[in-house]
């Protein structure tokens, strides 16, 4: 080999390792938001992990990419450590499929009709009409779609030029002599393993020996221990990923190190003393890339049947390497809370934003909840109680901490549109649910002054409440339900609520001014009174916040203003702020009394 040889190959491997990666993070792309829902199909049955790993690699096209989510899910105690298993035996299985996609260039020996599906005539016309969707069309789905056809187009086109640019070493003595070296199963097993290794793929690694096979010089002896190691060797991602991590989520690794190395073992020692006693004719005989994609799936798929009904005595095996310390390993509270929020799955975006959207629903309802037991206190106040309503404030200002920062952390990689779009919404509504639950917490403390200066409202006063909390809670368990379902219709219903709850908080003021002109109310409780429908307002407001911002980036609206005046002037508001009215009716006051009101409000309308 020539350095121009030399230099087209190193180009060739390039492009290969770069369209091979394009294609992954393409596919992942696509299928991010999905992943999450496959992964929580994995239950106690092996097959369907085994199903599972091996669909998910398949889609990814990355072993490793799929045991280093394996190990994030353990740490975050998303998943048990006896389901995942499976999962990477699964994977073994999947990573196969890219050694057959590069089988599509030893096609069309002799044939026209062959010659068509072979990458050299067919991958430069999906290069062609792949850039051609990406410079003109708008679609997002069929832009990504587009850009993984064009990974998979270099990817193909980088396979052709190694293969071609190595051809001149079927006549080298000396690349003839390295092979017949690589006959020894240990340094052959070792090759393969470092190689692996470096690269961290083997389906990468596995592609560049179906390249060099393109030479006629390699033979089932010196291939089958390359293949053995580069199964081991892919096992350093997973393992570099682990660190720092729980004890769950090492043990995950190491699974899969001792799932690889074990089957490489047994398979080396029983093929190997089988040969001894009666040697394998083939050995010595030529094989190309369908039959090294041929033995890497028939080597990991019987492994799999070999070993699957083993898999409780992996668990326990490796618990027994990596025992608890005797003081019980204490996983930090917001370590617990925020698991999910795993840097590892920031590689694939669209799962992140999904457990990202998981841990922003958690922080609704915890939010619901403390507004249900700060307005509880008001009726009947317990020390208890108001503690837990403190923590819950600290509680969700920690999650407004975690998310935030993890979600930025996300929209600094490539999201798809409807991926981006939930990601802006939480952003802009966990701001909205943290302040929900700081007024929330005002009205706690309203409840805990009255109780210490042992002062209580009027039964008038508490009826004319009852209707405004009545309200309030509603409106946030619409807000909650939509937000967490990313329901646009329950979402149509806030805004309406609120315009009611607004009106409501206006009425219940004048009438507390009218309590006190008539000396049935007193200045104390006035200003308790006026912080609790503050405090009930801006909650009504967040809620209309929240509700509002789903609706517009549902339909990419830009200016805020416009876009109330438009939803205010529907008749559909208008129906549903006359249903909300009747639903939530103030107590009648007495007619003199109401006289006197229409005055009141009057005059403060013109100062």
């Amino acid at each position: 080999m020539d350095i121009f040889s030399f230099a087209t190959l190193l180009g060739g491997l390039a492009l290969f390792l770069f369209g091979m990666k394009e294609m992954g993070d393409g596919l992942m792309l696509l299928s991010g938001s999905k992943l999450k829902d496959m992964l929580g199909r994995v239950t106690s049955n092996p097959i369907k992990a085994v199903l599972v790993g091996t669909g998910i690699t398949s889609i990814i096209q990355s072993s490793s990419a799929t045991t280093v989510m394996v190990v994030g899910l353990v740490n975050a105690g998303l998943l048990p450590l006896s389901q995942t298993v499976g999962i990477i035996m699964g994977a073994n299985i999947g990573t196969t499929t890219t050694a057959w996609i590069l089988t599509l260039g030893t096609l069309g020996a002799g044939s026209t009709y062959l010659d068509l599906l072979k990458p050299t005539f067919f991958a430069p016309l999906i290069a062609f009409f792949a850039v051609g969707i990406l410079m003109f069309v708008k679609d997002e789905k069929k832009r990504n779609i587009s850009k993984i056809a064009i990974g998979f187009a270099v990817l193909m086109f980088g396979m052709q030029v190694m293969s071609n640019s190595v051809v001149s070493l079927a006549d080298s003595p000396a690349f003839h002599e390295l092979f017949v070296r690589f006959k020894n199963p240990f340094l052959g097993m070792l090759v393969g393993a470092v190689l692996t290794a470096i690269i961290q793929s083997s389906s990468a690694s596995i592609g560049i020996l179906q390249a060099l096979s393109a030479t006629g010089v390699i033979t089932y002896g010196s291939a089958i221990p390359i293949i053995l190691g580069q199964n081991i060797g892919t096992c350093v991602t997973a393992m570099i990923s682990s660190i720092n991590t729980s004890k769950n989520a090492k043990r995950s690794a190491l699974i899969h190190l001792f799932f690889n190395v074990i089957g490489s073992v047994v398979f080396m020692i029983v093929f190997y003393s089988i040969n001894l006693i009666r040697p394998f004719a083939f050995l010595d005989n030529k094989l190309g890339a369908v039959n090294i994609a041929l033995f890497n799936t028939l080597y990991n798929v019987s492994t799999t049947l070999l070993l699957l009904p083993f898999r409780d005595k992996f668990v326990k095996f490796v618990i027994w390497m990596t025992p608890d310390s005797k003081h019980k390993e204490e996983i930090p509270e917001t370590q617990n809370i925020f698991g999910a929020l795993e840097a590892r799955f920031l590689e694939s975006p669209g799962l992140a934003v999904a457990q990202s959207r998981q841990v922003a629903c958690r922080m609704a309802e915890i939010v619901k909840h403390h507004c249900e037991i700060s307005i509880g206190l008001l009726h009947s106040f317990d020390a208890q109680l108001y503690q837990e309503s403190r923590d819950f404030e600290k509680l969700v200002d920690d999650y407004e901490d975690h998310l935030g920062t993890y979600m930025v952390q996300i929209s600094a990689r490539q999201l798809t549109d409807n991926d981006n779009r939930i990601l802006t919404q939480m952003m802009q509504s966990i701001g909205d649910l943290e302040r929900i639950s700081d007024h929330s917490y005002s009205i706690a403390l309203s409840a805990r002054e009255m109780y210490d200066r042992k002062i209580s409202f009027s039964n008038e006063a508490q009826n004319e409440l009852a209707v405004l909390e009545r309200a309030l809670q509603d409106l946030l368990d619409i807000t909650i339900e939509a937000f967490c379902d990313d329901n646009l219709e329950l979402a149509a219903r806030v805004e309406p609520l609120e315009e009611v709850i607004d009106g409501l908080n206006d009425e219940l003021r004048v009438r507390h001014v009218k309590r006190l002109q008539d000396g049935r109310c007193t200045l104390e409780l006035g200003f308790v009174f006026n912080d609790l429908l503050t405090g009930m307002e801006r909650i009504a407001d967040h809620c209309s916040n929240i509700a509002v911002c789903m609706i517009e980036l549902s339909q990419e609206t830009l200016d805020h203003h416009i876009f109330l005046r438009s939803l205010k002037d529907s008749e559909d508001f208008h129906q549903m702020v006359g249903y909300y009215r009747k639903n939530y009716r103030l107590p009648e006051i007495p007619a003199t009394d109401y006289a006197e009101q229409i005055s009141l409000e009057e005059s403060l309308a013109n100062r």
